[in-house]
This record gives C-alpha cells, structure tokens and sequence, in this order.
C-alpha cells in the first residue's frame, strides 16, 4: 500500500492523497490556527485508509435498517449510520465513504482560530462556517464536459450554492451515473445538501438511484464487471445513457424528486438538486425546468 502524503499547494490549499483517497482542504483565520489544523488533518489523514480496509469485507454487506451497528472504526460507524437513516433497498456504507472521510477531517479544523474550512473529496465536501462566514459551492451538472479542455477555457457553472452560517448545512454530495461511483440511476447529478458530508454522500446515492427509466437503450452491466471488488456485486449499474425523450427524463427526474422530498420532509436533507440531459429539478422548487436552476 502506498503512503499517504499532505502537499501545500501554492494557493495554500493542503493536498492529501493515499491509494484511492483525494482531498483537497481549505482552511482561513490565524496564520498559527490554520497551520495547527493542518498538521492535525494531516496526521489523521495518514491513518483513514489502513483502517477502513481493516473493516472493509463488512463494509461492502448491505446495511440492515434495525440490526446494530457491525463495525467499530469511528469512520466506519459514522458510515454505517448516515446509510442505516437512509431509505433504501440496498445500500452498503461504501455509499458515505466520501463525505465520511471529508467529515473526520474537518472536525480538525473546528478550533479557536479558524473562521471557515472545507474539506473536499472528489466533490463530497465538508463545511465548517462561524458566525457571519459562508461559501459559496458551484454547480457543474454535465460531467461528460468536464475535462482538461473546459479547464483551460473556464467551467460554465449551472448555478451556485450559498451556505451560509445560520444554515443548517456542514455538507454537500453529488452522485450519478457519469461520476467517479456506480449509479443504478440515469442522473447525471444529484446534488444533496445535508447537516453532515455522511449524510450528504448516503443520501445523494439514494435519490440518484431513484433518477430511472426501464427504456431499452440505456446501457448497465453488473457491477462487479464494472469496478472490480464493487460492494454492489451483480447488481446492474448504468454504463451508458443515450439522448432520451423529454417525458422519459422528466419521469425518471420526477421519481427521483419524489425520494428527495421524502428525505426532506424526515429532515433527512435539507435540499437537493437533480439534473439529466439539460433538465434540472429541486426540492426548493419542485417543477422541471430546462437550461435553468431556480
């Protein structure tokens, strides 16, 4: 297994990376308290993936809604939780891997001296704001744009996030079928805003899934053959989504939809956002809307 390594980039972002795992964190306040913080993280961040792979057989088994809880690393439990509170047919806790480990870390963070941090994992981000802070999130919904081209020439946003202290928002996921994890779904992104980056993540996977079609050209394979070792095994996840019907993608949005608001109405999430093939949905404004966010 590789080493884990904690770079400073020249903006004074940290890097951190180990196997799999890439993070970069944010942090602003007292020259002293940012550097403390840092070195924190990056002492924690050295032991996150050893222990994850100690637990990681349990980890890929399907979460049980009433059993107890399997595992014992903090990560893994905050993990198996934010899935066990998530309603779902089948979910592992590899489903809140991301925002679990962006939620460990920014706990070091959380210190006199700091007025804002956020920690990102692969776009699964965790906040921590003080009175008067907030950040703003862009909102980049077509990842099959995404690349070094659009770099270069500068992402065109489809909207922004504004969380801001009094908001009861510390974390912000995105999943779908075009990101770096299986969807059973054909979102391109759903974009999940919660109290925690755990809970974010889980949730996030759950309505993405339930953004779906039976239309014979969408194209999935097992998921085993898809990413080797995946904890979703032969289960079918979407490869391929061609240019669909309007009505198609506003039913597969609406199902979608109708989970979040669910998940919203429990207090589960706070908002979500939900877009495929150009069309864009919310829970805080629940009417389909093509080429804007409202």
């Amino acid at each position: 297994m590789s080493h884990a390594t904690s770079v400073v980039l020249e903006d004074g972002r940290l890097h951190f990376q180990h196997g799999p795992i890439d993070i970069v964190a944010h942090a602003e306040g007292d020259r002293t308290a940012v550097a403390d913080a840092h070195h924190a993280a990056s002492e924690r961040f050295a032991t996150i993936l050893t222990e994850l792979v100690q637990e990681l057989p349990t980890l890929r088994q399907p979460v049980k809604q009433q059993s107890a809880c399997p595992v014992t690393g903090p990560i893994a439990q905050v993990m198996w939780e934010a899935c066990q509170r998530c309603p779902s047919d089948f979910i592992t806790p590899m489903a809140a891997v991301a925002g679990s480990v962006a939620q460990a870390l920014i706990t070091f963070y959380q210190q006199p001296g700091v007025t804002r941090a956020w920690v990102n994992n692969g776009g699964d981000i965790a906040l921590y704001l003080t009175p008067g802070t907030k950040v703003d999130i862009g909102l980049f919904a077509d990842l099959s744009k995404f690349d070094a081209h659009a770099l270069k020439q500068g992402l065109t946003l489809d909207g922004t996030l504004s969380i801001d202290y009094a908001m009861p928002v510390r974390g912000v996921a995105t999943s779908g079928w075009r990101g770096r994890s299986l969807s059973l779904g054909i979102a391109d992104s759903v974009t999940v805003l919660a109290a925690t980056a755990s809970l974010a993540d889980a949730a996030a996977t759950v309505i993405a899934n339930a953004v779906d079609t039976d239309h014979p050209a969408v194209e999935r394979q097992p998921a085993n053959e898809v990413k080797d070792n995946s904890d979703l095994g032969q289960r079918l996840v979407t490869v391929h989504v061609p240019p669909l019907a309007s009505d198609t993608i506003q039913h597969a949005l609406q199902q979608g939809l109708q989970q979040a608001l669910q998940m919203k109405q429990s207090g589960l999430i706070s908002d979500c956002i939900l877009t495929c093939q150009g069309w864009i949905v919310s829970t805080a404004s629940p009417h389909i809307v093509r080429n804007q966010i409202h």
